[in-house]
């Protein structure tokens, strides 16, 4: 049983690896950072960030699909500690991502992922008031994350909250603001007067008569 176990890991390894035009092996024999013969990322990934210009070095991983970030994203300080895990669709920020410090979760992050393929997307999303109601929303896409939903900032060291900011499709969400949007104002026509029956027997005998001037003996310009 063993062997046959062994023999499965190795052919789907194989495959994998023949699906690879470059790829590391870890000490287990799994295939990484692979690179199809498109030079497109696909499957696990781990990568490295050298420090430059102020900013600290870091390791993540998680996976590609068609050369882009998918699914769940961990990143790593120098010294081995998770400092962020987001989650990702189509190479875009979705959904929630945390970030922590020394002493803990420091802060939440809700992205809504926009496809880069479209140049308008219609999204069903979830009302920031009403966690049981989707809406439909058609919004112009230039292939990037909206902050959607609530952002939330920890007190180092405990769950207490320091701030929270709630966004909708990349716009911020004042407290007081309608669940809602406010419908547009219909301007109602007025009714029309009525002409009387005398007058409109009057209008259409006269029609097409000339106005003849008459004096009537006043004088004066």
């Amino acid at each position: 049983m063993r062997v046959l176990i062994f023999f499965m890991m190795s052919l789907l390894t194989y495959e994998a690896q023949a699906q690879c035009r470059t790829f590391k092996l870890t000490s287990k024999g799994d295939t990484l950072n692979c690179t199809d013969a498109n030079d497109k990322k696909r499957g696990r990934w781990k990568i490295h960030v050298d420090p430059i210009r102020g900013n600290l070095g870091y390791d993540e991983e998680g996976e590609f699909a068609d050369n882009r970030k998918e699914g769940i994203w961990r990143k790593y300080n120098t010294m081995g500690d998770v400092i962020a895990i987001q989650n990702y669709k189509w190479g875009n920020l979705d959904g929630i991502s945390q970030y922590f410090g020394i002493a803990g979760l420091e802060r939440d992050e809700s992205w809504r992922a926009m496809n880069p393929e479209k140049a308008f997307d219609t999204l069903m999303v979830e009302d920031i008031n009403d966690e049981n109601k989707y809406i439909p929303v058609i919004i112009p896409n230039d292939g990037k994350s909206l902050k959607h939903g609530t952002w939330t900032w920890y007190r180092p060291g405990s769950t207490g909250i320091v701030k929270t900011e709630t966004y909708f499709l990349g716009k911020v969400k004042l407290p007081g603001e309608e669940k809602k949007p406010v419908d547009p104002i219909v301007k109602k026509e007025e009714p029309k007067k009525e002409i009387p029956k005398e007058v409109q027997n009057f209008e259409k005998k006269n029609s097409g008569k000339k106005v003849i001037k008459t004096r009537d003996g006043r004088t004066g310009g």
